[in-house]
Formats: C-alpha cells, structure tokens, sequence
C-alpha cells in the first residue's frame, strides 16, 4: 500500500500510510459506525493537514463520547 499512488477517491494517501487502509480495518473488525469513525480520524491525525491533528483527535473523540452515550442509554449493543 506504501508505494500506490495517491488517488484522492480510492486510496487517499492520509488513509494508506501503513500496510492496510483504515477502512480494511474496520471492516475487518466489523467496527460499528461511531468506532469506525473514531479509528479513521485516529489513524490519519495529522496526516492529511499537520495543522489539524487536534481536530482530527478531537472528531475522535467526540465519535467516542457519542458511542459511549449511546452505551449508557441501552440504545447500542456492543
């Protein structure tokens, strides 16, 4: 994955700088939605614009508190 190009649609490079996409990941593990999202802006912070990696970590954790909410509520099943 390191030495494919960067295509902004398919593969952007901030998602593909390790040896698997953040999405095979995810859909290996079968994250629902609020993790998946939580692992993708973990995963490229500070990657796709340096400038942004508390924004980045940041969406993560809103994603987190998000999921942990629905937990407490018995409104999302682990």
């Amino acid at each position: 994955m390191k030495n494919q190009m960067n295509d902004p649609i398919n593969h952007p490079s901030h998602y593909t700088s390790g040896n698997i996409e953040v999405i095979d990941f995810i859909e290996d593990q079968k994250f629902p939605y609020h993790l998946g999202n939580a692992m993708k802006y973990i995963c490229r912070a500070g990657k796709k614009d340096p400038n942004k990696t508390i924004e980045d970590l940041s969406k993560a954790v809103w994603y987190l508190n998000r999921y942990i909410k629905l937990l407490q509520d018995g409104k999302e099943h682990t």
